[in-house]
């Protein structure tokens, strides 16, 4: 797996070093919940690690292939709420990617299966939006920090 991103902050926003968080699960660990399934997928996305995103999605609506070469420069995770009941879940979240110039997100609730222990992604219905954050808001690229001292 991916050890030159060991020491870097996980992509999925829980401000933890990536070896201490979703590296695990890319390295074959299993999810104990749909949320840090999505965590974890998007961190594969992030990280354009195309086999992990296709063993985490359920063999029913995995794609047959799956090319990440193209996917967005995706920089931040917002989980917006998730819950699970019984060998269900759901995630509903906010993935947040550079556009040329500025900020494009892509907002998803997303439908989790359990089975044989695993977590797999299921559906979800997607939609895409710009975002257009003000100069005092949270900077979108998750550095915590104001938007008019990070990525303005």
């Amino acid at each position: 797996m991916p050890t030159q991103y060991t020491n870097l902050h996980c992509p999925c926003g829980n401000q933890a070093l990536y070896a201490h968080c979703c590296q695990r699960y890319h390295d074959g660990a299993t999810a104990s919940t749909p949320e840090t399934l999505m965590r974890s997928r998007f961190s594969g996305f992030a990280l354009k690690l195309g086999d992990y995103v296709r063993a985490s999605w359920h063999p029913s609506t995995r794609p047959p292939t799956l090319n990440l070469d193209d996917t967005p420069d995706w920089v931040n995770l917002r989980i917006l709420d998730s819950g699970q009941n019984g060998d269900t879940g759901q995630v509903h979240f906010q993935a947040i990617y550079r556009l040329h110039p500025g900020w494009g997100y892509l907002q998803e609730y997303s439908q989790f299966v359990r089975e044989n222990g695993h977590w797999y992604y299921l559906q979800g219905e997607p939609h895409e939006g710009i975002l257009k954050p003000s100069r005092n808001e949270l900077c979108p690229c998750g550095s915590g920090r104001k938007f008019k001292a990070c990525c303005l």
